[in-house]
This record gives structure tokens, sequence and C-alpha cells, in this order.
């Protein structure tokens, strides 16, 4: 019999669960080293089946990415991309052709060769490596016949336990089969914990599973980050009362002593618009526009562009949408934009940054969004820019709204610069809204995908949350209103700081909207203030969380 033992992690998903775990199935083996072609053997059809089978795995994954929305449609496009890659399956190919080696075989080595090569470059690149292994596990899959890597076959439900999850994989989750998620790896803004909380489904990081058994029972607090293995009855029962209620938003965000706070939806692309409206969102306060430009080798047309952001602007008819301009770089690479590798994209050329080189593809983008605002007057339209670091990237974006007639212009603050700049940049932006899985990362120095520094990569830690009150300070001195847009407003305590730090919006997967409306409603302005004084002031992202989770009795009422 399991001893009942505590695991602490990292919460990046609420919810509390109990579940039998399903351990992620063992990758595909390795092809024997040196395992050649038959003599005699057709050298140019074994060439033939590695592209194939890549065509195969691209299409299977498109297929996927076509059914589904959001990020989890970028994150399978994405990997389909990678499955087609020329490189890879060239290199393959010649391997087969000049040493006669099997398909499998060769596929295997060439994607190790692109791994060894990643993994080198380091940051974002290094994190690729994760996918490229995906690639190749599933093209030996398809080469030989076997499973395609996936998700554990369970008559029941239960909770995924792994090491870590490829982003492809991620973005297949079913909430109806998936209770919670647990790995060993990941942080709080990696895309396990994105799509995790996309989906409503409990997910803990950075916890010390790896010797947990198949089957053994797991309550899983996604909230406060913790797995308990072989938890007595007594504590299963006491962790589920409070879940029972459905909450709901009614569309109307407030603190308990009436103080407004716009709780508004993340959209990634126009197929989650019409739920997210659905959800009583209040507007959408991060429209992201990179969708119209993934997977293609030159930008839409200004007319692509009018019709798809149209439909956002359609199904928001009355409430206000923030159009964020394109955010390519970094992880979100394409190949249009940036033809030589940077050595580390993170601070290379990516948001607005890429109007210096690439001033059309901005002029068309602001274009586009001013006469996709023109169709659809019922629906405020707001515009801001990615990446701003100084008062003059600020001025230049807003002079260049203004010129195509989008008269309120604003900025992303993920850079610390932008931050402490607050004051002067809002002296012409008309509003700023933090990104704050940037933030977190520039602030901390930690790569936001690399789970060696998940501990640093957490919007908790007081550095960031100074930066956060920085902003504000700035913003009230100009009279000029900041949000939060990044994945730390979907967390019920956390919007309990940013409130009381000076933010006015929220905007988070429409999944968060009625847990986080319902701890604001519960809360008054004067406690939101106090609470985050504690928070700013405490020693580190552990002790900030703890004084907050001690200080909300609403948190565990509603079991989050």
């Amino acid at each position: 019999m399991t001893a009942t033992r505590l695991v602490t992690g990292i919460g990046v998903s609420p919810g509390r669960v109990v579940g039998p775990a399903a351990l992620l199935p063992d990758p595909v083996q390795e092809p024997p080293a040196g395992a050649r072609l038959r003599p005699g053997a057709d050298v140019e059809a074994a060439a033939g089946r590695v592209a194939d089978a890549a065509e195969r795995v691209r299409a299977a994954l498109d297929a996927a990415a076509d059914a589904a929305t959001g990020e989890s449609a970028e994150l399978l496009h994405a990997t389909a991309t990678m499955a087609a890659d020329p490189s890879l399956l060239s290199d393959a190919q010649a391997r087969v052709r000049t040493e006669h080696l099997v398909p499998e075989r060769a596929v295997w080595e060439a994607a190790d060769e692109v791994a060894a090569q990643l993994a080198a470059l380091g940051g974002y690149l290094a994190e690729r490596v994760r996918d490229v292994t995906d690639v190749r596990d599933r093209l030996v899959a398809e080469l030989t016949g076997r499973p395609v890597p996936g998700l554990p076959t369970r008559a029941e439900p239960y909770v995924l336990v792994a090491h870590d999850l490829a982003p492809a994989l991620t973005a297949t989750l079913d909430p109806a089969r998936v209770l919670a998620v647990v790995t060993v790896a990941g942080g709080p803004t990696s895309h396990t914990a994105i799509l995790a909380r996309a989906r409503g489904i409990p997910a803990v990081v950075a916890a010390d599973v790896a010797d947990v058994v198949d089957g053994v029972v797991l309550l899983v607090d996604g909230a406060a980050g913790r797995v308990t293995v072989a938890p007595a009855d007594e504590d299963v029962a006491r962790a589920l009362a409070p879940t029972s209620a459905v909450r709901t938003f009614d569309g109307d965000g407030r603190t308990a002593d009436g103080v407004r706070i716009e709780l508004l939806a993340n959209v990634g692309d126009p197929a989650e618009a019409e739920a997210a409206a659905a959800s009583g969102a209040q507007g959408v306060g991060l429209f992201r526009t990179e969708f119209a430009f993934l997977d293609r080798t030159e930008a839409p047309t200004v007319a692509e562009q009018v019709a798809a952001y149209g439909r956002v602007l359609a199904a928001f008819d009355g409430r206000k949408v923030v159009v964020r301009t394109l955010d390519a770089g970094a992880d979100k690479p394409l190949p249009f934009l940036h033809a030589a590798p940077e050595t580390n994209p993170a601070l290379g050329v990516r948001g607005l940054r890429i109007a210096g080189e690439h001033p059309d593809v901005v002029e068309d983008q602001l274009t586009a969004i001013a006469a996709a605002a023109a169709a659809h007057p019922g629906t405020t339209t707001w515009v801001m820019a990615p990446m701003v670091a100084t008062v003059e990237e600020a001025e230049g974006f807003v002079a260049a709204c203004a010129r195509h007639g989008l008269g309120t212009a604003g900025v992303m603050v993920e850079v610390p610069s932008a931050a402490l700049l607050a004051g002067p940049v809002l002296a012409h932006a008309a509003f700023a809204s933090i990104g704050t899985n940037d933030l977190v990362q520039y602030t901390m120095a930690a790569d936001r995908l690399l789970g060696a520094v998940a501990r640093l990569s957490d919007a908790w830690q007081p550095a960031v949350l100074r930066l956060v009150e920085a902003t504000c300070a700035g913003g009230a001195a100009q009279g000029r209103p900041v949000g939060v847009c990044g994945e730390a407003a979907a967390d019920p305590a956390l919007a309990v700081v940013l409130v009381g730090l000076g933010v006015t919006s929220l905007s988070m997967t429409p999944r968060a909207l009625p847990d986080v409306a319902a701890v604001l409603a519960a809360t008054s302005s004067d406690v939101c203030r106090r609470l985050a004084r504690l928070a700013v002031e405490s020693s580190c992202a552990d002790h900030a969380r703890a004084v907050m989770r001690d200080a909300l009795p609403v948190l565990a009422e509603l079991g989050l």
C-alpha cells in the first residue's frame, strides 16, 4: 500500500480534483544504431518513405490544428511545419542514400543532429528541442507501424503524470478524459501551464512526481501547487467539499465596495471570439493577431487581415476590443521576417521592433485594423504595441496609429524599462497593458519556457510586483488606465494584489473570469491595497503567495 505523502510544485491552473494517476506512455524506442537496408534494397524507395511519412504526420497534425482554436491550433500547426522541415527531411534522406540506413534510423539521427544544434544555441531555441524529439518520435512511429506517441487510454478519467509534455500533445488534452496534469518539468508560463488554464484543467508543474506509480490515487490542488499521493478519505472529502458550486460571470466586475474592475478576455484567433463573448467578458483585453501570420511564407494581405479582425470585433459589438499588433519573434519566429537566426531571440527583433526592419508589415496591419474598426463602429477598438522599451518608441507608435485614424493607442509593458518610465511613456500613450509573462522573464532573467528556472519565472516575485506598482503609479500620474493581460490576471489571489497595486482591468482566459470575479466581489478595495502592500514587501514569491492565501479565506471557501 502506498504511503500518503505531500508533493509541492508550482500551481499553474486552479481547481481541486481526485483521480488515479496515469503515466504518460514510454516514448518511441530508438531504432538500433547502424540498422541498414538489405543488400539490393531499393534505396530511392526507402528515401521516399521518409517523405511520405513526414507528409502523413504533417497532415495529421494540421488536421488536429484545424479542429482546435487559439494557442492549441498555433502549437499544432507549428509542430506540423517542423514535421515537414526540408532540412530535416533532406538530411534523413541523404543518410538513407549514402549510408543505406533504414528510414527510421536515418530520421532518428537527422533529428538528433537538429536537436543538438538547437541545444547548443541555448535560450528559446534550446527549448525547441522538445518539439524536435516529438516530431522524431511521430515519424519513427509512422515508419515502423507503432502507435503514435499520445495520451494514456483508460476507461475512467485520470490525472496525467509526466516528466514534461510536448506542446503538440498538450494542445490535444481533453478535459473529459484528463482531470488534471502534473509534471516534473515546466514553469508558470510554459505551454503546459497556458493550455491547461485555457481548458480549465487543474495543473501543477515542477513537482517531484517521478516515482509516482500508475493507478495510485492523487489529490491535485492546482491553485496551491500541491499533490497528495494516496490521500486519506477525510482529506479528499475536505478538499473537494467547496468545489460543488458552479460559478458564472455576470459581466460586471467589481470589488466588494463597488469599485469597477474591467474583467476582459484574451483571444488568440477569431474562432475563440464567440465563446469569449458568451462567457460574459466585458470585452477583449488582448486580441493576439499572430494567428494571421503563422505558417505563411509572406505576410497576409490587408484584405485578409480586415476580414479576420472583423470577426472578433463583430462578436464584441457594444464592447471594447484591444488589438495587439504583431508580436513575432522569440517563441513565434516567422521565416519571412527573421531570415537570419538570432543568438538570443528573446532579446532580439520582436514585437514593435519589427517595424524598424519591416515597416510595411506594421503599416499594413494598422491599415487593416483601422478598416476593420470602421466597418464595426459599434465596437470600441483600441490598439497597442508589444515590446515597447523607450519613450521614443511609444511616441512613434501613437503617431503611426493617429495617421491611420486609430485614436486610442497604447503600449504593452513587458520590458522593465517601460515600467520604470511608465509616466513619460504614458504622457504619449492612451493606456498601458502589462504582459506579465514577459515582464517576469526579463525582470528575473529567467527564460519563461525553461523548466530549470521555473522557480524564478513567477509573477508573484516581489521585484515583478514592484514594477507593476511603478507602472500603475506612472499611469495615475498621467490619468491613464493600466491593465494586466498576462497569465497573472487569471490567478484569483494575484488578481487581488494587482487591483491593490492600481490595475484597473484584468484580461484572462475566459474560463478564469467567474473565479476572479467571485474573489474580487468578496474583497474590498481597501483590503486589496493592504494585501498588495504585504505581497510587495514579501521576501520571495512563495512567501507572497502564502501570505495571500492566509489572508483571503474566500479562496478556500470557493475551492480555489
